[in-house]
């Protein structure tokens, strides 16, 4: 028997506290019971988006987030500015596109990132522009965008800034109030430790505003009557509600371990990660700030990566990822988010060394653990 691991980039694995809490006979939606679940949920939801604003839970994907972002602050003919450096960048091309917005694009290579001076001169050039399009973590690609600095461009500018936090929200720091951030989404399948099921709309003021003009289709995505809803404690339609009950003892969990540590823990989980893959002459594929959710790793000359990520597969009973779109069969990626601690990347790692050997590469048996146990005694 081989004990099964999940190390992909989402879903992540699910912490048996909320494993457990999910398993209690289901609760009705409209009831005192899911009332003060509400309650505390919306509370600690404000603390993990680190916002005053209400944060609207939808029973969808993140990628349903990202549509609800979309048709409730814009209308067809609008113009906006997609920052895209990866295939989540590629999918707000997309849905700005199926929506019939014009689209400034904004691309890097992937594995790179855009720099922000290229937004402000976007929108010092285009005033007309409704909204700014990015991901925070670029999780196909392994990159941290400089959403701070996008923030900052777009700050003066009637344009709102769209933040796809689906691999960053609990993982990266990304203060929405303090960094000027209009609109944030993200999903429960990653840093929030849950299963897929629930996405998550927060929205400053000056996003509320795009609301009132926007003439875009909307109906189950209508995030003005779903916050009508919200500050009562009620839910317009029914909710995942096994996955809500998960989430208030996940976000427990996060509240109890503290958001500056879940930062911390993820940084250096990351750091080890690319120590460990670089110690085994391997090189990284993020060439600007590397995420702390995932780490993107270029497959060895000559080997496809779907062969290293079928082995793990096979040989370890680990699940991990490979490369999206056009990087599909040149890059691997393991995940390191959530309910991740540091054997599990020791776990990776060993496993990566005897992947390695198995399909012909030398390797240097113990030099990535040993370079991931380095990071790991650092004393902060």
């Amino acid at each position: 028997m081989k004990k099964y691991q999940l190390m992909a980039p989402g879903p992540t694995p699910v912490p048996s506290e909320v494993l457990l809490a999910m398993a209690q006979p289901i609760i009705h939606h409209r009831t005192p019971q899911y009332e003060a679940l509400f309650i505390e949920v919306r509370a600690a939801l404000k603390k993990l988006f680190q916002t005053s604003a209400e944060v609207v839970p939808l029973a969808c994907s993140g990628t349903g987030a990202m549509e609800a972002a979309v048709v409730n602050t814009l209308s067809a003919g609008d113009r906006v500015v997609v920052v895209r450096a990866g295939k989540f960048g590629d999918r707000w091309l997309e849905l700005a596109k199926a929506y019939g917005l014009e689209v400034i694009d904004l691309s890097a290579p992937f594995g790179q990132t855009v720099d922000a001076g290229r937004l402000a001169e976007a929108l010092k050039s285009h005033p007309e522009a409704k909204a700014v399009l990015v991901q925070h973590s670029e999780t196909s690609t392994g990159v941290l965008h400089d959403v701070r600095a996008y923030a900052a461009a777009t700050r003066q500018h009637d344009a709102i800034l769209v933040v796809d936090a689906v691999s960053s929200l609990g993982i990266a720091d990304l203060p929405m109030d303090a960094w000027g951030i209009d609109l944030v989404i993200s999903g429960s399948q990653k840093g929030l430790m849950l299963p897929p099921g629930l996405g998550f709309c927060a929205l400053n003021e000056k996003a509320w505003r795009k609301t009132k003009t926007s003439t875009l289709p909307k109906f189950y995505f209508s995030l003005a009557d779903e916050l009508k809803y919200v500050a009562k404690n009620e839910v317009r339609f029914t909710p995942a509600v096994s996955i809500m009950v998960g989430l208030r003892e996940a976000l427990r969990l996060i509240e109890a371990e503290g958001l500056a540590d879940v930062f911390k823990r993820h940084d250096r989980l990351a750091r080890a990660t690319r120590a460990g893959a670089e110690a085994l002459g391997l090189e990284l594929f993020a060439r600007a700030t590397p995420s702390p959710a995932v780490t993107a790793v270029v497959s060895p000359k000559g080997v496809d990566s779907e062969k290293i990520v079928a082995a793990y597969s096979q040989s370890h009973n680990i699940t991990i990822a490979g490369g999206q779109g056009e990087m599909k069969g040149k890059l691997f990626r393991l995940g390191h988010m959530g309910y991740a601690a540091e054997f599990d990347v020791i776990n990776a790692l060993a496993a990566l060394e005897q992947v390695l050997a198995d399909i012909g590469q030398p390797v240097d048996f113990g030099s990535s653990v040993r370079a991931a146990q380095k990071i790991f005694t650092e004393k902060s």
